[in-house]
Parts: structure tokens; C-alpha cells; sequence
């Protein structure tokens, strides 16, 4: 809205933070012993991506597990509300120590 003197008001683009920043959580020294999730959105080729980053990961890691993207289902779509809210409970019941998240666009 202009005002006589030819200045408009404005709004800040950015929306006011809600969340207060926190520490990243610590990162693993080895993947060796480790157990890896992987998610997935089912879009592009996620299932022939992980299976080369499974092969690779292996040479250098030779002792890491991984937990399939099968296990969780899609993390975008119809359920992606309570597949990502299950998360953090599924990641304890199967051990996981780290994730892998993919997409595609």
C-alpha cells in the first residue's frame, strides 16, 4: 500500500523461525559394524542406486549392514505423514545407526 510520501510497506519474505537451531547430531568414525537405512521415494531408479551404493559401500566398509528401503515403504506420497513419524521408532527397533534419504525430482 502507498502512502503519500511514495513509500510502500513491505513484508520480510521469510516466515518467522519456529524452531530454535540445535547441534548436529555426533557423525559415526566408520561405517564398519554399523547398520545403514535407506529411504527412498519412489521416484527415478532408487532400488538401482542402492544396490551400487550398497556394492560400493561394502568395498570400503566390508562389516556395514544396511536395512533395505523395502522396510519402510515410500517417504513421499499417501502415507509419507506416518511413515516419516515412524521413523525414529523403526530405526530403534532395527538398530539403525545411520540413514540414507533419496529423492528425485
Amino acid at each position: 500500500m502507498a502512502s503519500s510520501d511514495g513509500k510502500y510497506q513491505v513484508v520480510w519474505p521469510c516466515g518467522e523461525r519456529r524452531l530454535k537451531v540445535r547441534k548436529l547430531a555426533r557423525r559415526l568414525d566408520t561405517l564398519n559394524g554399523k547398520t545403514v537405512a535407506q529411504l527412498w521415494d519412489y521416484l527415478f531408479a532408487g532400488d538401482e542406486i542402492y544396490d551400487e551404493l550398497e556394492s560400493k559401500l561394502r568395498e570400503t566398509y566390508p562389516d556395514v549392514k544396511f536395512v533395505s528401503w523395502r522396510e519402510f515403504g515410500s517417504t513421499h506420497g499417501l502415507n509419507e505423514k506416518e511413515i516419516l513419524a515412524s521413523l525414529p521408532q523403526r530405526f530403534k527397533e532395527l538398530g539403525v545407526d545411520a540413514a540414507i534419504s533419496s529423492m528425485a525430482c
